[in-house]
């Protein structure tokens, strides 16, 4: 790329004024093949590496698990590892400490959850009538499955509705509402706050996926309310490919949660032994069995990424992130070649920019072989994500570059200016 060029000059300017600039050096970024060369803008998928994990999980596996063995459940801390990295998280997503545990995969969580909401609204003053469960109907298709699989469970019904339309859909006969707080198909914001209040209004409970949010923009857990809140780790929070899951257990319903899943870990006294189980009185009431003790504790290690990092600042750069990339793709692509999907307001966004291309998979691998690696979606959508912590203007600079020259590879001309 010229650096001569006046976007590289702009993207030069906005990174010297960078407050979170220094974050970069955190991560492993370079292609080793070609140092320098690689502009990663699929954090939305998979995080990058934090520096600082292969060092933790060398030790784990050599010190504490080769050497410590089984005393590492008591000597390295791994007994208490869920609550523990469940309050490193807390801060991220707005939450006070001792609600969050962190173990087993979104789906699951996903499950417990919904499952706990419904048992919630059963218990209340005329719950048993409450006999549906609504999701937004774009939702991730797995939380789709689980929102059916949890309703022949309890026996209530389905009903799937525009993420928009759910707040004047909730009524009395609502028992739990599932809601994705980003759209991962569009990168569209929804209302938590807004939907969290009309579930309560009606007297149902609400469940919020933050895979899409979480590590990317203030979430407000307990300042809106929310009831249960599930999400994953390896993307905004790079806590690496599997990385375990999380679920919030708002402090107010821990005594009353009822999980489908209880599990020896979940129990009030775990080595008790006891054919009955009696749940924990907190948070622990998330966890199930054995946690996977590797990849939790190299979690650990990937979120002291976020030590000093003041959310507020985080969502200031995503946005300019992103606003940055869809001035530059307007800039150099053609009118009509790809359009954004991603809503220009910035209360409507999340931290991508998904576009419409009808041409999205050979574009997307056009991209990938310049170095430029982003996603799509089927049909037609490329998804390009920013994570600001590493995530510079420069690489937003050189991507929409390349895009236009890859799109104009397969027909149409992108301007050089």
């Amino acid at each position: 790329m010229d650096a001569g060029q006046p976007g590289a000059q702009q993207a030069a300017r906005l990174d010297a004024a960078d407050p979170l600039a220094a974050r970069r050096e955190l991560f492993v970024l370079d292609d080793p093949d070609r140092p320098g060369d690689a502009v990663y803008l699929d954090g939305n998928s998979l995080g990058a590496l934090p520096r600082a994990v292969p060092d933790r999980v060398a030790d784990v596996i050599a010190r504490e698990w080769g050497r410590l063995r089984i005393r590492s459940w008591t000597e390295s801390g791994w007994w208490e590892a869920p609550e523990r990295i469940g309050d490193r998280i807390a801060p991220l997503v707005g939450a006070a400490p001792g609600q969050i545990v962190v173990g087993d995969s979104t789906s699951v969580n996903v499950f417990k959850a919904l499952v706990g909401a419904v048992r919630m609204a059963d218990e209340d003053p005329g719950g048993t009538g409450r006999d549906e469960i609504l999701v937004d109907a774009a939702t991730f298709p797995t939380d789709g499955y689980l929102a059916h699989s949890a309703a022949r469970l309890t026996g209530r019904t389905v009903r799937a509705l525009p993420p928009g339309d759910l707040a004047d859909a909730v009524s009395e006969r609502t028992a739990a509402v599932l809601l994705n707080h980003v759209d991962y198909r569009t990168g569209e914001l929804h209302d938590l706050p807004g939907t969290t209040a009309a579930a309560h209004a009606a007297g149902a409970y609400l469940v919020a996926d933050l895979c899409h949010s979480a590590g990317a923009l203030p979430v407000g857990l307990d300042e809106h309310g929310v009831d249960f809140a599930v999400g994953c780790t390896y993307k905004y929070l790079n806590g690496g490919p599997g990385a375990p899951a999380y679920v919030y257990l708002r402090a107010a319903h821990q005594g009353r949660f009822d999980s489908p899943l209880p599990g020896w870990h979940s129990h009030r006294d775990p080595f008790g032994m006891t054919p009955d189980f009696a749940p924990a009185a907190d948070a622990r009431r998330g966890r199930v069995g054995t946690p996977d003790l590797l990849s939790m504790l190299a979690l650990e290690a990937a979120l002291t990424v976020w030590d000093g990092v003041a959310i507020a600042d985080v969502r200031a750069k995503s946005l300019a992130l992103s606003d940055f990339f869809l001035r530059r793709v307007e800039h150099y692509v053609p009118d009509g070649r790809v359009t954004s999907l991603t809503p220009r307001e910035h209360a409507r966004r999340g931290s991508q920019v998904a576009l419409a291309c009808p041409d999205a998979e050979a574009v997307m691998a056009g991209l990938i072989a310049r170095g430029v690696v982003g996603d799509f979606r089927r049909p037609g959508v490329l998804r390009f994500g920013f994570t600001p912590l590493y995530t510079s203007f420069a690489d937003v600079e050189r991507a929409a570059r390349t895009l236009a020259e890859v799109l104009a590879d397969h027909g149409g001309a992108g301007s050089a200016g």
